[in-house]
């Protein structure tokens, strides 16, 4: 018998394989069958052939200016049909809502003379844009594509973190995850019935051409990338290869009389909607950033003439200000009528009377986190942090109350992870990718769960040091659809990554160009 689970143990939180020691729960039961008779040996040889399938593959990501591979753990998260019924429809929910107060905010703004959210929220947010007050979307969706963060309490239910509605990152490595287990672990495929990923980048497609123009039957789409540099190139590439459209950058594209065309070897071609991994500063230097030199001159113009769609709207981040957060319950309730799904997890707005006072002696108790941080950046868990960093994190919060937001520290749900040569549980999220075509919010099974390597830790963002599963959604017993079977024979994917350089225009040109690519807050799921 094999050694593996021999050392595992319970953690604080919800275990998701076990519901207690030995005994996995019915949706892992399949491959907790398939794991314990290998040896550490054999899971190991195995867990090399992955990690070099992403690095030969050039599934990498940037982290403190060096590429390497994406980990992603041998262990899959397996969630079983009725649990992502409830996420699914909790997801879209929250995406109507938020669609609904973006309209609304950037239009007749009555939720605020309502009083539902202060519109102190509003005009104190660094992502609530006034130059795209007044864009209609043709078909009035302005989240085309969004990420959803979920965490499971100590009680196993699923909570929102936060969301991710500008450019969320991260999909491309739920499906390069998918191709890869198959070939590692095809004797749980065979004995599971796996709803399939494959076909996000057509969803994708379909709902960006349902974004064209009025008048536009059968519309141009491109990506637009900031370029080879950006640490997220390597989606960029595989979501316009997937998709079958072109991949440009801001060099790429010139817009004349609210006409936005592409560049090509036959002469200019004219570009319907722009699916954009350029943040909103670098966006269009007439209007944001005037030193951008990977944007589009004229291209929120453009927009507001009804003459291209950008996806997702520009604006957006204003709906996932981390104190924004806190009210979408209340939105769901306000624009839907309907009680929310998915429950926030417990949250302290600091800007509000008496709220700073009563958390203040606590902060060695909660997770501090900055409204507008990504990829983890300034997270302080109390019960992590020194004296001198509560000290520091506590000035900072006193200084600008409206900066920062206080949880309840969650002991994430736990996933068996290998960690050398035996098994140990390690918290997780789950990012679940929806896409909106304005008719129907589809959401992809599964989505990436992130997981956090170090013992203890409960940061799982890569750029923190943590990695991935794949995530496995489970069919229903009587479910016809297409399930997840092994593709032995897949090819890899053949893109190219940030470590291969265009030459770009000259020198000083390109250092610019090369510097405000990484400045990006994208990345392998970071936000």
């Amino acid at each position: 018998m094999a050694d593996l689970f021999e050392e595992y143990r319970l953690g604080p939180g919800w275990d998701e394989m076990f519901s207690e020691l030995g005994m996995p729960r019915e949706n892992y039961e399949a491959l907790h069958a398939t794991l314990q008779p290998l040896s550490s040996a054999e899971l190991g040889v195995r867990a090399e052939v992955l990690a070099r399938a992403f690095l030969d593959q050039g599934i990498t990501f940037a982290l403190k200016g060096v590429e390497r591979p994406f980990p992603l753990d041998i262990v899959p998260r397996i969630i079983a049909a009725a649990e992502w019924r409830s996420v699914e429809l909790g997801v879209a929910q929250r995406i109507r809502a938020l669609e609904a107060f973006l309209a609304d905010v950037y239009g007749p703004g009555q939720v605020l003379a309502d009083g539902v959210v202060p519109r102190r929220i509003i005009a104190t947010s660094a992502h609530f844009l006034r130059a795209a007050a007044g864009i209609n979307p043709p078909n009035g969706v302005r989240i085309h594509v969004a990420g959803v963060d979920l965490i499971r309490d100590e009680q196993g239910t699923f909570r929102v973190l936060e969301d991710n509605v500008r450019i969320p990152s991260g999909v491309s490595y739920v499906m390069e995850n998918r191709r890869a287990m198959a070939q590692v672990l095809p004797e749980v495929f065979a004995a599971s019935r796996i709803l399939p990923v494959e076909s996000y980048p057509g969803m994708l497609l379909r709902a960006l051409r349902a974004a064209a123009p009025i008048g536009v039957s059968d519309p141009t789409v491109v990506v637009l990338s900031p370029g080879v540099y950006n640490s997220a190139y390597f989606e960029h590439a595989l979501i316009a290869r997937e998709m079958g459209v072109e991949l440009v950058e801001g060099r790429d594209l010139v817009c004349v009389g609210n006409d936005v065309a592409m560049r090509t070897t036959a002469g200019e071609q004219r570009v319907d909607v722009i699916y954009r991994r350029i943040d909103d500063d670098f966006l269009d230097p007439v209007h944001f950033r005037a030193d951008s030199v990977i944007g589009v001159a004229g291209l929120l113009n453009a927009a507001r003439a009804g003459r291209v769609t950008i996806a997702n709207a520009v604006g957006n981040g204003v709906a996932d200000d981390k104190l924004l957060y806190t009210y979408v319950p209340d939105l769901i309730r306000y624009y839907l009528n309907e009680e929310p799904l998915l429950p926030n997890v417990d949250t302290y707005r600091l800007d509000e009377p008496g709220v700073l006072a009563e958390v203040m002696p606590r902060v060695g108790e909660l997770v501090l986190k900055p409204v507008d941080g990504a990829g983890g950046a300034g997270i302080v868990i109390g019960s992590q942090a020194t004296e001198a960093e509560l000290a520091a994190v506590s000035a900072k919060i006193i200084a600008d109350p409206r900066g920062w937001i206080a949880q309840r520290e969650v002991k994430l749900s736990m996933v068996p992870t290998l960690i050398g040569n035996r098994l140990r549980g390690r918290h997780v999220d789950l990012r679940p990718f929806a896409v909106n075509d304005g008719d129907k919010i589809w959401v992809l099974p599964g989505g990436l769960t992130r997981v956090a390597l170090p013992e203890g830790a409960l940061v799982v963002n890569s750029s923190q040091g943590g990695g991935s599963k794949d995530t496995w959604v489970l069919a229903d017993a009587d479910d016809t659809s297409p399930f997840e079977v092994p593709h032995l024979s897949a090819e890899p994917a053949s893109l190219p990554t940030a470590s291969s350089p265009d030459p770009g225009p000259g020198a000083g040109a390109a250092d610019s160009q090369q510097q405000q690519q990484q400045q990006q807050q994208e990345g392998p799921p970071r936000c």
